[in-house]
């Protein structure tokens, strides 16, 4: 199994950043993917959910109005959007799938003003 994202992206506060993640080594669709984040001294926060099956999508109160998760199941790939880009969105972005027992490598994102 594996979680393959997208790499390191930069950008200005205000801004949006889409985060990918390539799924592959199981059936995409037997298990949510989860969208955590992990910003500098702080822990683990978790943003939401998709359910690949029917895109169903449950956020984080904090996330609800700034946050977008979609999932291609023709190329087992789910997306985070994050738009209104603040510098505390400062961190690396994670996917998780199986029930938190597979990870994604990570994305840094990095916002600057």
């Amino acid at each position: 199994v594996q979680l393959v994202q997208s790499g390191a992206e930069l950008r200005i506060a205000g801004a949006s950043v889409k985060v990918s993640c390539k799924a592959s080594g199981y059936t995409f669709t037997d298990y949510y993917i989860n969208w955590v984040r992990h910003a500098p001294g702080q822990g683990l926060e978790w943003m939401g959910r998709i359910d690949p099956e029917d895109g169903d999508t449950k956020f984080a109160r904090k996330f609800q109005a700034r946050v977008t998760f979609t999932a291609d199941t023709s190329t087992s790939t789910a997306y985070m959007d994050l738009i209104s880009l603040r510098l505390e969105d400062t961190a690396v972005y994670y996917c998780a799938s199986g029930g938190y027992d597979y990870w994604g490598q990570g994305t840094q994102v990095t916002v600057s003003s």
